[in-house]
């Protein structure tokens, strides 16, 4: 399997995206991701590409999800680790690597924890959310992120576009419609 870096990553799932693209700006669908379980309301025809990336020193297999339009990606990427330890260690080195990816700026970032019990155990969950600027082949972009770690389970949602073709709306409506199950 060939090896990658998140950024090589996400340029060939975007440039996949630029290549399947053929609905009208925000043709709003729901997609139910068979493997990573999760839905989520995409702007356009999603496709799907699977990649071995190197996340802070550690081989992962990454499965991402995402639509382009209107030149901003709208992508949800999944995996599962060894542990949940590595899990949580996994949000900081994601958003790291998207940073990186556009010589990003964070505007804002939070961070929640939770952990819930079921009949098969407790569930411990976290999530990191943050906005940055940066820049993308000279032009100067948004992206928009959330990083969960459930379990074993780690999901970054992102949206990475020109900030003045992305509402609030548009970013809100994608990035609450994600529902991990």
């Amino acid at each position: 399997m060939k090896k990658t870096s998140l950024g090589t990553f996400f340029v060939t799932l975007a440039a996949a995206g630029v290549l399947s693209a053929c609905s009208p700006k925000f043709d709003w669908r729901d997609y139910r991701s068979p493997d990573a379980q999760f839905t989520a309301l995409f702007p356009g025809k999603p496709s799907v590409l699977t990649r071995e990336i190197d996340l802070d020193g550690k081989k992962i297999s990454l499965t991402m999800t995402a639509s382009e339009v209107d030149g901003s990606t709208f992508a949800i990427g999944s995996a599962i680790l060894d542990s949940s330890e590595q899990a949580q260690a996994a949000l900081p080195a994601m958003k790291t690597a998207l940073l990186k990816n556009i010589n990003g700026t964070v505007r804002s970032e939070k961070m929640a924890t939770a952990a819930s019990s079921t009949p098969a155990g407790t569930r411990q969950r976290s999530a990191l959310s943050m906005e940055a600027t940066g820049t993308q082949q000279g032009k100067p972009v948004l992206l928009v992120g959330r990083f969960v770690a459930q379990d074993k389970h780690i999901v970054q949602i992102i949206i990475l576009g020109e900030e003045s073709k992305l509402s609030r709306e548009t970013i809100d409506t994608f990035i609450d419609s994600v529902k991990l199950d």
